[in-house]
């Protein structure tokens, strides 16, 4: 279930945006990543092609179930390696920032050490 880093990030803004407002348009992920309005048009309908999400009559946006797995599998990795960095002092914006970056790229090994290791702490 590998796709590009991109989608993953979309998936992962889609679900932030729902648990958030309850409800997901376009325009509302346009904002929060800060992307065009075409770019995001673009990127949803290849994850609509690709059954990741939906998108109603209405234009509202949800997850389907295997974009929902890709989403909270990176946001609990974007959650916990935030927390991770600040607690070994690492400001939050650089945590949060270098977090993202690290979500996409981390072993499924790796990540499951951090995990346990974090939690333990």
């Amino acid at each position: 279930m590998k796709i590009q880093e991109s989608a993953e990030n979309y998936l992962e803004a889609i679900l932030i945006l729902q648990q958030r407002n309850g409800y997901v348009r376009s325009i509302d992920i346009a904002s929060e990543l800060n992307f065009s309005k075409a770019s995001v048009s673009v990127a949803m309908k290849n994850l609509r092609e690709n059954d990741y999400i939906s998108i109603d009559d209405g234009g509202m946006i949800s997850l389907m179930p295997k974009g929902k797995e890709i989403a909270e599998k990176i946001y609990e990795r974007h959650t916990l390696l935030t927390e991770w960095l600040i607690c070994l002092g690492v400001s939050p914006n650089i945590a949060a920032e270098d977090a993202c970056r690290m979500e996409h790229v981390v072993s499924e090994e790796s990540f499951t050490a951090i995990k346990k290791h974090a939690i333990q702490k």
